[in-house]
């Protein structure tokens, strides 16, 4: 697989990254079941297990946050600027 950004991957790595994908929705989910807000969960490093996939382009913090907008349906309000 050759991606937009990073190295080329291959079929595992597109598995594991699929995985990745699953298991944050599935925290962020438990957490808003179990009442949690946003800030709290970045405050509690909820995505840390992961933050292997974290970089430059997109942070643990914005990952939580468009997470957190898709499962809730609430807009945190802030545009991320790309280069």
């Amino acid at each position: 697989m050759i991606p937009g950004h990073g190295p080329v991957s291959s079929l595992d790595d597109v598995r594991a990254y699929l995985g990745m994908l699953k298991e944050t929705r599935d925290a962020v989910q438990k957490a808003l079941q179990d009442g949690k807000t946003l800030d709290q969960m970045k405050q509690a490093k909820l995505l840390d297990p992961w933050k292997k996939y974290s970089g430059e382009f997109v942070s643990e913090n914005i990952f939580l946050e468009t997470l957190y907008s898709s499962l809730t349906g609430q807009k945190t309000g802030k545009l991320i600027k790309h280069n």
